[in-house]
């Protein structure tokens, strides 16, 4: 269908409130590129699947994508061997748990909500690659000690030593004959080696390696030569971790390089589920109903230039909307319409008074046809009935 005819009839606005009830970008831009279909099988999955998630939400409110993120930009640098970090892991992870939980869940209740249990089904669970990044990176998005056997031993050592030096330094500025040399009773560091802060007019009086001046001037930040070893070993092993850490990340992205495809399938699926959730959240709010589909080849018009008119050609099903809402207006005060088209004539001329709702009659009509081809419920009340339109076309204002 031409964008400007659903743009006419202002389905962009629409989509955009769509949108919002979303909990990820992948379903956000779903719902911003959804456009009518004209196949009917098409048509009425998508009205069943939005039914069974009211029904489902209504049910089981707790339901929905958890916190699954979109994955695509850290799948798109894994195939291209870009090192993901350690928190890219963590989303990985976390988006994997949430899409096991919803498929599971989903799949104890398919004799009820057996559309969205079928779309859950297309989720692939990924225990080896779960389980990899649950032994590597902790909670807070950190490369776990016990990440390997390696990063074990390096870092067991290494905070071994920084415990050395720093009690060795503590006993430093705390030392009846050194204390009145410090500035301040505090150890600090300066490019990655620690030091503690001497008056200047001191310096010599401890040895050590300067390393930094205050902007004053007044204060020097040494590391004393009792530490220097240490500090340098210190830092050898920092160097040590750092490797290790990188050798475990490019493991862990050569991994979710493996499991790429799969990886972007479960973010399409979420991503049509969370879009499903959307639909039913839309709904409740238009307090809307899954309209009777009329399968036929029809042309809707709505509209034109110098006359308000709808017309429907080869008419062979009819249009019967009952207490009918433009969805764009305020629910408690929009007055409700009921049109039917179709059948025994094809043309509708509305006459009346300016400010009168012609217009909104009109734009009405036509919003909540392209509505229901988009699989969205519409507001209006049970019983009504929408045909499949080949074509709806638009021609609104002055």
């Amino acid at each position: 269908m031409n964008p400007k005819y659903l743009r006419a009839l202002e389905l962009d606005k629409i989509l955009a409130r769509l949108a919002a009830h979303t909990a990820f970008a992948a379903s956000a831009e779903r719902a911003h590129a959804l456009t009518p279909t004209t196949d009917a099988d098409t048509i009425a999955r998508w009205q069943t699947e939005t039914t069974e998630a009211v029904a489902l939400l209504d049910q089981h409110p707790e339901t929905n994508i958890g916190g699954a993120r979109d994955l695509r930009a850290f799948t798109k640098n894994a195939r291209i061997g870009a090192l993901l970090a350690p928190g890219d892991f963590l989303e990985i992870r976390q988006t994997l748990v949430a899409a096991r939980a919803l498929r599971r869940s989903l799949g104890r209740w398919n004799e009820i909500y057996p559309r969205l249990a079928a779309r859950a089904a297309n989720i692939v669970e990924l225990p080896t690659l779960e389980d990899a990044i649950a032994r590597a990176v902790n909670d807070r998005g950190e490369i776990a000690d016990n990440a390997s056997p390696e990063l074990a031993r390096i870092r067991h050592e290494l905070n071994t030593l920084r415990g050395r030096v720093m009690d060795k330094l503590q006993r430093l500025i705390t030392a009846a004959a050194t204390a009145k040399y410090i500035q301040e009773p505090i150890i600090t560091q300066r490019d990655g080696r620690y030091v503690i802060p001497l008056r200047a007019e001191a310096k010599g009086r401890i040895p050590g390696i300067v390393h930094d001046t205050s902007a004053s001037g007044a204060t020097i930040f040494i590391e004393p030569l009792a530490v220097v070893e240490m500090g340098n070993r210190v830092r050898e092993l920092e160097r040590a971790e750092a490797r290790e850490v990188e050798r475990i990340l490019r493991e862990l992205t050569a991994l979710v390089a493996a499991n790429a495809d799969a990886l972007d399938a479960t973010v399409d699926t979420l991503a049509e589920l969370d879009l499903a959730f959307a639909k039913a959240k839309f709904s409740v709010a238009l307090r809307g109903v899954e309209p009777i589909l009329d399968v036929g080849n029809l042309k809707l018009e709505v509209g034109n230039a110098r006359t308000e008119t709808s017309t429907v050609q080869r008419s062979t099903s009819n249009l019967h909307l009952i207490e009918a809402r433009h969805p764009l207006l305020d629910p408690d005060h929009v007055v409700p319409i009921t049109v039917q088209l179709g059948g025994a004539f094809s043309i509708l001329v509305i006459t009346g008074p300016n400010t009168g709702g012609k217009t909104v009659t009109l734009k009405t009509v036509g919003l909540l046809a392209v509505m229901a081809q988009c699989g969205l419920h519409i507001p209006a009340r049970a019983g009504s009935r929408v045909p499949i339109y080949s074509g709806i076309f638009a021609d609104i204002g002055d």
